[in-house]
């Protein structure tokens, strides 16, 4: 029988209940009798007791240890190294906070070996997920907005076919060995967010495609609650701080990157016009910084 290695490759942190749901998701699959999976966990520093919980539910994943400060992208940089080592198939990402209908792996891989007769034979392939209570759209493959807006992106409502796009979310990502062997893991330059996104970007400059799988493969809230509406004063030091922690700081309407690590993207998938880009999120708390700046300059003389 010719057996296809698939590792499966997870970060959590403090959030047991939901790790263990998407971990029996997972193993509830319906998969054809030759796909073997391997579940690479990074636990970062959990005080809630979810590495001892999962050994305990399920002794075959290979639990990681992190050192508290991984975040996503670092968590799964190191489950992806891991599993690196071990030259599978295909990898999968997987949020632990998704819960994988039970066809989904299936949908995944059928959806590669279709694009594989097509010639794509090196393509990531992006699972879509919605609201567990609304079925809204939450995460999966992306597209630029315009040229315009290079790294504005937007999501791409499944279809009932593949359809290719720009980068991925990382919720639910499948990479095939060919493109692992091309791009390799994830860049250590991004925390917590953005490493999806350049991992895509920089897939296809590698020659690489992208693409959204049909349908969805499972439920995931949505994560990012956009900040406060109101009109009330922006204090630029203490957002300019936020900005500069790893999950940097929620606005409006979106989440601002911290600034070297938004300004390594911009540099990467923005083209010659990147330092525009790269301010554009902050033009509201630079604006208020230098109208204020006058006035405190005022009031220290």
């Amino acid at each position: 029988m010719n057996y296809q290695r698939l590792a499966v490759l997870l970060t959590c942190y403090n959030r047991k209940p939901k790790t263990l749901a998407s971990l029996q998701a997972l193993f509830n699959q319906e998969l054809n009798a030759e796909v073997t999976i391997d579940v690479y966990l990074v636990d970062d520093g959990s005080t809630d007791g979810t590495a001892t919980a999962v050994s305990q539910a399920y002794p075959q994943v290979k639990i990681l240890q992190g050192n508290g400060s991984l975040f996503w992208n670092g968590g799964m940089r190191q489950a992806f190294a891991e599993a690196l080592q071990q030259d599978y198939d295909y990898y999968l990402w997987l949020n632990d906070d998704t819960i994988l209908y039970s066809n989904a792996l299936n949908t995944l891989l059928e959806t590669f070996q279709a694009l594989g007769v097509q010639g794509e034979q090196r393509a990531i392939i992006a699972g879509s997920t919605c609201d567990p209570d609304t079925k809204a759209l939450t995460y999966g493959g992306v597209v630029r907005r315009s040229r315009w807006r290079p790294i504005k992106f937007d999501l791409v409502k499944p279809d009932e076919q593949a359809q290719p796009c720009d980068t991925v979310n990382g919720n639910c990502v499948f990479i095939p060995r060919a493109v692992a062997q091309v791009v390799g893991n994830l860049d250590p330059a991004f925390t917590h967010y953005a490493g999806d996104y350049d991992y895509g970007l920089r897939a296809q400059k590698h020659g690489c495609t992208v693409w959204v799988a049909p349908g969805y493969v499972g439920t995931c809230s949505q994560n990012y609650q956009p900040g406060s509406k109101d009109n009330s004063p922006v204090n630029p030091g203490e957002s300019f701080k936020k900005i500069s922690q790893p999950k940097g700081l929620s606005v409006r309407e979106q989440i601002l990157h911290p600034l070297e690590e938004w300004k390594i993207f911009a540099q990467r998938h923005a083209g010659f016009l990147w330092p525009i880009y790269w301010l554009i999120p902050y033009r509201r708390l630079l604006w208020t910084s230098l109208r204020r700046s006058p006035q405190q300059n005022r009031v220290n003389a």
